[in-house]
């Protein structure tokens, strides 16, 4: 469980901006907004923080600079606007970062990029380098297109779900309330601000209200998206981004807005989320050697450590890694296919690509996404 005074310590921040806090209620970006936020971001990144933005507004730049009056309804409109929107949006991030001699690098995703365990991969891998290289990753849901079948819904589930595919430590959502409300507060005078809850409670959500016609989220969504954060081990804070130096001030324990802290510590969280809806599909048996570095020094396991592969599955699949006695020791995704694996099993890293004539990963394995069993 992460406390107030806790969160100066959380090293990797994902940082939520909706599209109430953005845009001038779908009339153009609030640029003097975004540049402040970035300050704050980059004020994190000089005390050794490493930070993901998640932002809205591409819709509503574009309905702006189109001159429409109004969010459009029809689909290939919508995508119209944020194609348009886009080119604004990125602007806006990318200038303000420059300001402060910092890189950023434009991310789109949509829930297949999530749920496609391939793809998830490659998300995985590509943000893990931006942050290795301090690049400044600025993601928008993909909405030129996605559809109705794949469309996260809401930026406030993408923040969420990049939250567990990098590991991050702490989940910020900035709204244009002051937090989590036990009543609606637009409605309700009287309604008390929630200091601190725990993720998933599940008497949280009947307090939410909903979004406005510019957000697809709302409370509701933002409490969901707290759980789904929580799977793997982060602390979700709703505040309001109208607040000044927000950002700065929960990094120094300030009791702003609402905490929603996890049920199980990072580690038992990833076990389980790795676990949850995901069967075994094939095994990988390991030499001595590789079995004492996975349980000894926690490292990523390498082809070289592989004697044999048993199963038939594909590039991100679950698998299951046995000591050659037959007894489970870790599980995984891998950055091989079971083919793959055959080829490079016993193997250097440097001598993937000559066999395989690429090289995904220096990793079967990457210790980010494996957990001791």
């Amino acid at each position: 469980m992460k406390t107030r005074e806790q969160l100066s310590a959380c090293r990797r921040w994902v940082i939520k901006i909706g599209s109430a806090l953005a845009t001038h209620e779908g009339r153009g970006l609030r640029a003097e907004s975004i540049d402040a936020w970035v300050a704050q971001a980059a004020a994190l990144l000089r005390e050794g923080h490493e930070v993901v933005l998640v932002t809205s507004g591409s819709v509503a730049e574009g309905v702006a600079r189109l001159g429409w009056k109004q969010r459009p309804h029809a689909l290939h409109e919508l995508q119209a606007a944020a194609a348009v929107g886009q080119m604004g949006l990125v602007q806006a991030y990318e200038s303000g970062f420059k300001r402060h001699g910092i890189r950023t690098a434009q991310v789109l995703l949509t829930h297949e990029d999530l749920a496609n365990r391939q793809r998830y991969l490659n998300a995985c891998s590509t943000l893990r380098t931006l942050l290795k290289l301090q690049v400044v990753p600025v993601i928008n849901e993909n909405d030129t297109v996605a559809t109705e079948e794949i469309k996260l819904g809401d930026n406030d589930t993408l923040a969420a779900l990049v939250a567990n595919l990098i590991e991050a430590d702490v989940l910020v959502i900035l709204t244009d309330i002051a937090g989590l409300y036990d009543r609606d507060p637009r409605r309700h005078p009287d309604a008390r601000l929630i200091p601190e809850a725990r993720a998933g409670d599940p008497a949280l959500e009947p307090m939410a209200g909903e979004g406005g016609q510019w957000g697809r989220g709302g409370m509701r969504t933002k409490v969901r998206a707290a759980k789904l954060a929580a799977r793997s081990g982060a602390a979700t804070v709703i505040a309001s981004g109208q607040e000044v130096d927000v950002l700065k001030r929960l990094a120094a324990g300030e009791a702003l807005g609402t905490l929603l802290t996890p049920t199980e510590a990072p580690l038992a969280a990833r076990k389980q989320w790795l676990g949850s809806g995901l069967k075994v599909q094939g095994k990988l048996i390991l030499d001595a050697g590789a079995v004492r570095v996975l349980r000894e020094q926690g490292r990523s396991l390498l082809a070289v450590g592989v004697k044999d592969v048993d199963g038939d599955f594909a590039r991100g699949a679950l698998v299951a890694c046995l000591d050659t006695g037959g007894r489970e020791i870790a599980r995984g995704l891998t950055n091989y296919s079971a083919v793959e694996a055959r080829a490079i099993k016993g193997l250097a890293s440097d001598r993937i690509e000559s066999v395989l004539g690429y090289a995904f990963e220096p990793e079967l394995i990457h210790r980010d996404n494996l957990v001791l069993t």
